[in-house]
C-alpha cells in the first residue's frame, strides 16, 4: 500500500491545485457547520439557487477537462486511472465548491453505462451527466426488497418494442429533480430471483410515474417513494440484456459503496465540540474521541488501499464493502460520541441547539442514510465473510427456486 505520491502523482496533484486555485476559493479554516445544509433547511428559492451553482461548477469542470477523469475521452472524460480522480477529489475537498446531486449520476449510473451500455446509450447519456445538464436517481429498493434486493417485485411485461412496468420503489434520492432513473424490474418469474431481473434506463418524465416525498427524522424529505403505473419503457433502454440485470446491478452497487465509504470523517470538529462543551479533558470522552480518530484513520488507510490497487490497474472488489462497513462504524460512533458530549443539550433542535442542530441531524439522525444505503452493515458483513474470508454462505432456502414459487 502506497502512502506517498509517486513523482507522477505529485505532478498531477500540482496540476489539480493550479486549476482549483484559478477557479475557486479555499474553504475557511473553520467551517461554520451551523450554516450548512445539515443544520438549516433551505427554502425552495435557496434550493434552486444552490442547484444552479452546482450545475455551473460541474459545467466549469467539464469545459476545462476536469469532469469524468476516469471516463473514456470520446464521452467527455480523460481516460485516467481512478487514483488520479481520487487525488483530484482530495484537492477539490479543500475548496469552497458545491458537490451537487451528481453522486447517482456520475458516481453510479455513468460507470454502469460505460461497463454495460450500448454505443447508442453511451452517446445519449454520458456527456449530459458530465456537464451537469441531466441528473439521475436510483430506483432499486422496494418496500419488501431492500437488503434482499433480488427479492424485488416491480413487474415488467414485454409488449412489442416496449416494456410495461408496474410497481413501487422507495428511498429514492433526487427522484423529483432527476431526468433519468436506474430502474430494476422483475421480467421473468419462472427464473430464480437473482435471474429474471432487467436493468432499465428510465426517462423520469414518462407518463405513469408518481413521486411522493418521504419525511425523515431530520425534518427533511431527501428521499421519495415512486409509484409506476403502466409505465412504458422502450426496449432500447434495457441496460445489458433482458433477464440479465444482476451484472449491471453489482457494478452500480460497487461504485455506490465506494462513494459512501469515502465520506469526510470530521474528527477535528468533534474534538472542537468537546472543547466547546468543556469535556475535552474527561477521560471517557477522550477515549471515545481516540476511538473515533482510530476508525477514521482506518477508513483513510482503506481508501489508500483502494487507490493503490487502482494505480496498479486492479479493479475494485470486496474492498468497497470493507470500506463502507468501516465508515458505517465511524458514523455510528460519531453520532453516539457527539450526542454524549452535548448531554441533555443534544435534545435541543433548530436555533436553540448548538450549531443549529448540525450534530443532531448530521451525526446522529443522518447516519442511517449511509449505514442503510448501498446495502446495510449486515449485508456488507455477509459479503466480506463469503468473498474475503471464504466463510460458508448464509443458508438460502430460496436459492435456485423459481421466483413465482417463493412465498410473499
Amino acid at each position: 500500500m502506497d502512502f506517498d505520491d509517486s513523482p507522477e502523482e505529485a505532478v498531477w496533484r500540482d496540476r489539480c491545485r493550479a486549476f482549483l486555485e484559478a477557479h475557486a476559493a479555499l474553504k475557511p479554516e473553520r467551517v461554520d457547520w451551523g450554516e450548512s445544509y445539515w443544520a438549516k433547511a433551505r427554502t425552495v428559492e435557496e434550493e434552486a439557487a444552490y442547484d444552479l451553482r452546482c450545475r455551473a461548477w460541474q459545467r466549469a469542470k467539464f469545459d476545462e477537462g476536469w469532469a469524468g477523469l476516469t471516463w473514456p475521452e470520446e464521452y467527455g472524460g480523460r481516460g485516467l486511472s481512478s487514483h488520479f480522480a481520487a487525488i483530484f477529489a482530495e484537492e477539490e475537498g479543500r475548496f469552497d465548491v458545491p458537490q451537487g446531486p451528481f453522486a447517482q449520476s456520475i458516481g453510479m449510473a455513468g460507470p454502469t453505462i460505460i461497463a454495460h451500455g450500448t454505443e447508442a446509450q453511451k452517446k445519449r447519456y454520458l456527456t449530459p451527466m458530465l456537464t451537469g445538464e441531466e441528473t439521475w436517481c436510483q430506483l432499486f429498493s422496494e418496500p419488501g426488497a431492500g437488503s434482499d434486493l433480488a427479492g424485488l417485485r416491480t413487474s415488467a411485461v414485454l409488449d412489442g418494442d416496449e416494456i410495461i412496468v408496474n410497481g413501487q420503489k422507495v428511498w429514492t434520492s433526487n427522484a423529483a429533480e432527476a431526468a433519468h432513473g436506474m430502474l430494476l424490474v422483475r421480467s421473468d418469474v419462472e427464473q430464480p430471483k437473482h435471474r429474471g431481473i432487467t436493468y432499465l434506463l428510465l426517462d423520469m418524465s414518462t407518463p405513469g410515474i408518481d413521486i411522493r416525498p418521504l419525511r425523515q427524522p431530520t425534518g427533511r424529505a431527501e428521499f421519495n417513494e415512486v409509484f409506476l403505473d403502466d409505465v412504458r419503457v422502450p426496449v432500447e433502454n434495457v441496460l445489458g440484456e433482458i433477464n440479465a440485470g444482476w451484472g449491471p446491478i453489482l457494478t452500480t452497487l460497487t461504485n455506490e459503496r465506494t462513494g459512501i465509504g469515502g465520506q469526510s470523517p470530521m474528527v477535528d470538529d468533534a474534538i472542537e465540540l468537546a472543547r466547546t462543551f468543556g469535556v475535552a479533558a474527561d477521560p471517557v470522552v477522550r477515549q471515545d474521541l481516540a476511538r473515533l480518530h482510530t476508525i477514521a484513520a482506518t477508513v483513510r488507510f482503506l481508501g489508500y488501499r483502494v487507490r493503490t490497487a487502482a494505480s496498479r490497474g486492479v479493479p475494485p472488489g470486496p474492498e468497497s464493502s470493507v470500506l463502507k462497513l468501516a465508515n458505517s462504524r465511524r458514523l455510528e460512533l460519531s453520532g453516539n460520541v457527539t450526542m454524549s458530549i452535548m448531554g441533555a443539550r443534544g435534545t435541543l433542535y433548530g436555533d436553540d441547539a448548538e450549531m443549529s442542530g448540525f450534530w443532531q441531524n448530521y451525526a446522529f439522525l443522518g447516519q442511517w442514510m449511509s449505514r442503510i444505503g448501498g446495502g446495510t452493515d449486515e449485508v456488507q458483513r455477509n459479503i466480506i465473510g463469503e468473498n474475503v474470508l471464504g466463510l460458508p454462505q448464509e443458508p438460502r432456502p430460496d436459492k435456485g427456486v423459481p421466483f413465482k414459487d417463493i412465498p410473499v
